[in-house]
């Protein structure tokens, strides 16, 4: 199944069950990253590149949501 199909299903599936935007962003965002620095060996640096992002931010995104970068 395409990726854009597989992503409607889950935005219809999500708007059915009463999942509200902001939760629903947010925890894209949480799963995005911590995806992405399991990629990166959890280097800050490197995820950060890939994320298109600051260090800073990064770190500051991970203290937010509670991730474990080692």
């Amino acid at each position: 199944m395409p990726l854009r199909e597989q992503l409607d299903r889950l935005v219809d599936e999500m708007v059915t069950k009463g999942v509200r935007y902001e939760d629903a962003q947010r925890e894209f965002e949480k799963r995005f990253i911590a995806h992405v620095l399991v990629k990166a060996d959890g280097s800050l640096c490197k995820a950060a590149d890939l994320l298109g992002m600051h260090r800073n931010t990064l770190s500051r995104k991970i203290t937010e949501y509670h991730l474990r970068h080692s």
